[in-house]
């Protein structure tokens, strides 16, 4: 399967995203990926306001025109995520991404389950002022094989991948508006650790450069094998990068080193429950 992961700089003109964000998916298509990734927030990246502002029901223009590419390109089209609006005035947006198939339907939906509240490069970020947090693990087959869905702060929860991998997962997707202050330091190990350690192939589409009003994504969007080695990694810029998985091999490396099968998950107790029992 050759897959490919776009590489996006998006900013608060979403008509310019959605431009940038369709030449690349026909690009990426053209060079033969059968599935193609978009980045977090690809369609919008602003301030919290502008993106509350911005977001869309998944019948919105953003997700109804990743739909029309898919279907044209005969591909599967991962959205990366979008600002999903709630359902009543007044409430938070969801951080959603929605797996697309090649007849244009949507084959999964993922609601964000970690919040991104941290300090990073001198910047305060509360995702949570904005949007509110998804409650439900989601994976879809893609041609014979499970594809699992995170996003970006997902990645340094490492249950919600073991939990995918369990489930069945063969590749998960990182779409990612992942910062520069973090990302030179942790981004490709953190990728490279959560593939080898449930034997996965990541892919993990990233933004990059500068956002007003204080987004720097640090970029290199990658895939990354079940063996923790980069089968590519992004340039600075707006691009795509491409790479054929070997599914034989990742049987051949579940078959030698059968750490998903030597589990034991009845000696593993989370401490809260210890001490409920106490």
């Amino acid at each position: 399967m050759r897959v490919a992961a776009v590489q996006l700089n998006s900013n608060g003109d979403k008509a310019r995203n959605l431009s940038a964000a369709e030449r690349l998916v026909r690009a990426a298509a053209g060079d033969g990926a059968e599935l193609v990734a978009l980045p977090e927030k690809w369609n919008l990246l602003a301030s919290g306001t502008e993106m509350a502002a911005g977001a869309e029901p998944l019948d919105g223009p953003s997700l109804g025109a990743a739909r029309s590419w898919a279907r044209e390109l005969g591909i599967h089209l991962l959205a990366g995520s979008i600002a999903e609006r709630g359902e009543s005035a007044g409430e938070k947006a969801f951080n959603t991404s929605v797996l697309i198939g090649p007849d244009g339907s949507d084959l999964a939906v993922y609601r964000k389950i970690h919040m991104f509240d941290v300090e990073a490069g001198g910047v305060t970020y509360r995702e949570s002022e904005h949007e509110r947090a998804g409650e439900e693990i989601a994976s879809a087959p893609l041609d014979g094989i499970e594809l699992g869905l995170t996003v970006c702060y997902d990645l340094r929860f490492p249950e919600l991948y073991r939990i995918l991998a369990v489930r069945g997962a063969r590749l998960i997707a990182v779409p990612s508006a992942f910062t520069a202050a973090t990302g030179r330091d942790h981004w490709q190990v953190l990728l490279r650790a959560r593939a080898i350690e449930n034997q996965v192939f990541i892919i993990a589409p990233d933004q990059v450069g500068e956002a007003p009003p204080h987004y720097s994504s640090y970029g290199r969007s990658a895939l990354v094998d079940p063996w923790g080695v980069v089968l590519a990694t992004a340039p600075d810029g707006e691009c795509f990068v491409a790479a054929d998985l070997d599914l034989v091999a990742q049987e051949r490396v579940r078959e030698k080193l059968p750490s998903l099968a030597n589990r034991r998950p009845r000696a593993y107790v989370w401490p809260q429950l210890l001490e409920a029992h106490a």
